[in-house]
């Protein structure tokens, strides 16, 4: 590979336009907001995991026209919500540590042809695979699998209604239409696809297989580490959010350390995930190695509100695996080209 892929210092440091950030913010927040202050008050936190993977509906589409949005988040909540559903059904075996691994890869490499195919934004397969492994790293039984089809159904449903409501403003009606179509056809005929899809599918089952043999605990952050190193357009993106993944997560753990320490009641502990949803969401255009300083925490958050953990021990997982995660991501991105790549290019 030429030196002309490697990313540069800039690379990581770049800074993006607001765009509109605070709109799509507004958004994820109320949606994150919503389903899971229903889920405190009715005394059912033990099902958050589920409502806020329904609501990471809310993150789709976030520049397109109303019409477009909603047809885009309605694919996207079908694949959120099948997602939940297939976590939850890996998670009532006693293998389940070990089936999730070759499921993620599935279900990543089926989520990254759909996503070519409509053209998703933000593209890829990091939130289908972080709500199948999360999910299924949860011990469940039959009877859970309906819960979470409700509970991700009901949230993604919301989710929906909120990017709709802003279609009854008058400036809406002048806004341009942009647009919104499905085609697997280009999608499977993308020069490299096979390759991208066979690269990505080849790093889950590495980043989960080597965890899970070692005994370290929560590999699926290992498998959506290097998902998430894996989803960009050419090599040297990719590179810069390996980089970016590493960089964010190790600030990242020290900002949740602290809440931790805070120990903060259930509804305290909602409104710093809903508050770190909403940063998030508010620089991911803009530089992804500093929302991954809110994501992480956001993250770990997320599992101890739907079930009581060590802090200490989510936080040294969490560490070990992205960047074990985005490693094997870097690896493959340097020895995995298809043959026809230019020397700036994938």
């Amino acid at each position: 590979m030429s030196s002309a892929t490697l990313p540069r210092a800039r690379h990581l440091v770049a800074f993006g336009p607001h765009n509109g950030a605070h709109t799509v913010a507004l958004r994820a927040g109320i949606s994150m907001a919503v389903p899971l202050l229903a889920l405190w008050f009715t005394g059912h936190l033990e099902l958050s995991l589920y409502a806020t993977f329904g609501a990471f509906t809310s993150l789709y589409g976030r520049s397109h026209s109303h019409l477009a949005r909603f047809r885009m988040q309605s694919v996207a909540a079908a694949m959120m919500v099948s997602a939940v559903v297939l976590g939850t059904a890996v998670g009532i075996s006693d293998a389940r540590e070990w089936i999730v691994v070759p499921v993620v890869a599935a279900a990543a490499g089926l989520a990254t042809l759909l996503s070519n195919a409509v053209a998703l934004h933000p593209p890829g397969a990091l939130f289908v695979a972080f709500a199948v492994a999360a999910c299924a790293s949860v011990p469940s039984s039959p009877a859970t699998i309906g819960l979470a089809l409700a509970v991700a159904s009901a949230s993604a449903a919301l989710s929906l209604a909120v990017g709709a409501v802003g279609a009854i403003r008058p400036s809406a009606r002048h806004r341009p239409r942009s647009t919104f179509a499905v085609s697997f056809r280009d999608a499977l005929a993308r020069p490299g696809e096979a390759s991208t899809v066979a690269r990505l599918v080849t790093g889950v089952l590495v980043a989960g297989a080597v965890p899970t043999l070692a005994g370290i605990g929560h590999p699926y952050w290992a498998m959506v580490a290097v998902v998430a190193a894996l989803s960009g357009p050419d090599a040297t993106a990719r590179l810069v959010r390996a980089g970016h993944r590493i960089l964010g997560t190790i600030v990242g753990i020290g900002l949740a350390a602290v809440l931790f320490a805070l120990d903060l009641p259930a509804l305290g502990t909602i409104a710093v995930v809903v508050a770190l949803q909403v940063a998030a969401e508010l620089f991911v255009g803009r530089n992804y190695g500093l929302t991954m300083v809110f994501v992480t925490p956001l993250a770990l958050c997320m599992v101890e509100l739907a079930h009581a953990a060590d802090g200490g021990a989510l936080i040294a997982d969490r560490l070990v695996e992205t960047v074990f995660g985005a490693a094997v991501g870097i690896v493959l991105t340097l020895v995995w080209r298809p043959r026809s790549a230019a020397v700036v290019g994938v």
